[in-house]
């Protein structure tokens, strides 16, 4: 998210940015999980013209029905649950966000795909870069938008062992063919400490499985062995009952399997010299409960328009960066923490709570569940920052 919508403004705003994509080519198609676009991250958007495109391609969940061993199910509104939060709002698959990014950003932008940076050296007037198959080349600024498992975050600011912190949780995402006839209904199984629901994705007809679970002990894995996480996925879930067997059966053959542990990245500071970095590469608030998506627009958005305002001292437009958003920033952290804490129920007597809390929750006015949100510190985490403009710098559009 956080590198196409920089890449946006900055050549907006006059400068040739260069963006670098390990994978071979742009993964078009559907793939990912569901991702969530709240307040000024809809007003970035709205700003770039993609507002309609986005909104068309929502994924359209209206329902959700949150189920237990033992209780009735329950049915939620999902767009009055969004409400309570902000009062912009669109939820789409990760995927089709990234085609209608990249598809805005590939007629004046440089993308280098199949390749990935090796080697930074700032000397204070500019900054050297070696890939690992392109030839060397010089820049002005590197900017690492290359997410949790950031390369030139591990290259400027140390390894990520001792930058990240872990919430406990772990996360797993892939599709499977519709075996519940779903709709515009998510279905929402509910444990102790674990979670599994699936969701239909209406532009393929089919659907979409998303495991969430939280350990005592942090799991030690390669976050590039799929084989191992699906091991690890498998052995958390087997015995959970519900659907659950039925979606594991589809587990080895997904070809758009995901799965990460939900940790957040804790440095302080996001800028060095002429080096920076931006959405989860510097401050992931934590996989699927910290509004990173939201974060990775808004930052990308004010970064540019930082360099634009500094464009004669770039290291200058990187430190203003930092003060601008780091409020936004610990307010999104510390929000993610708490919704770790509640999101997946730790006790017998929580799993019980949780479905009937959340449907009436739904249920008060609004400004009373954006009271409640705000306590949790999610609602007012997305408050934070209203957008600066920078239209005075805008070069093209």
């Amino acid at each position: 998210m956080a590198g196409p919508v920089l890449a946006y403004w900055l050549r907006r705003f006059g400068f040739e940015p260069t963006v670098v994509e390990r994978t071979p080519a742009l993964r078009h198609g559907l793939g990912g999980h569901a991702v969530d676009l709240f307040g000024s991250g809809v007003e970035v958007v709205r700003r770039m013209g993609l507002w309609a495109q986005i909104h068309e391609a929502r994924t359209r969940t209206t329902i959700m029905t949150l189920e237990r061993r033992g209780g009735r199910p329950v049915d939620v509104n999902v767009d009055r649950l969004s409400a309570g939060i902000s009062d912009q709002h669109v939820e789409i698959l990760r995927g089709e966000l990234t085609k209608i990014l990249y598809d805005a950003t590939r007629a004046d932008v440089e993308y280098l795909f199949g390749d990935s940076i090796a080697t930074v050296h700032d000397d204070g007037s500019g900054v050297d870069v070696t890939f690992d198959h392109a030839a060397p080349r010089r820049f002005d600024l590197v900017i690492g938008a290359d997410g949790l498992h950031s390369t030139v975050r591990r290259l400027v600011f140390g390894p990520e062992e001792g930058l990240r912190r872990p919430l406990g949780g772990y996360l797993a995402v892939y599709s499977l063919p519709d075996l519940f006839d779903l709709g515009n209904r998510m279905l929402v199984h509910i444990d102790v400490n674990r979670i599994v629901s699936t969701y239909g994705v209406h532009q393929t007809g089919e659907a979409r499985a998303a495991f969430l679970f939280r350990k005592p002990e942090e799991l030690r894995f390669d976050h590039r062995d799929q084989e191992q996480q699906r091991q690890i996925v498998e052995a958390e879930f087997r015995d959970c009952g519900w659907r659950v067997p039925q979606l594991l059966e589809h587990l080895a053959t997904a070809d758009d399997f995901y799965f990460d542990a939900i940790n957040q990245i804790t440095l302080d500071s996001w800028c060095r010299g002429r080096v920076g970095l931006v959405g989860d590469a510097g401050f992931s608030p934590g996989p699927a409960i910290g509004g990173g998506t939201s974060l990775a627009a808004v930052t990308a958005y004010v970064l540019a328009g930082e360099l634009a305002s500094a464009r004669n001292d770039l290291p200058a437009g990187l430190r203003s960066y930092e003060q601008r958003i780091s409020r936004y920033v610990d307010l999104s952290r510390a929000a993610a923490v708490k919704t770790m804490r509640s999101v997946i129920p730790g006790s017998r007597t929580a799993v019980r709570l949780v479905p009937w809390a959340t449907a009436t929750l739904v249920k008060l006015p609004a400004s009373i569940q954006k009271l409640a949100w705000s306590q949790n510190g999610l609602g007012k985490a997305l408050g934070a920052l209203q957008l600066p403009d920078y239209s005075p710098h805008l070069t093209s559009r």
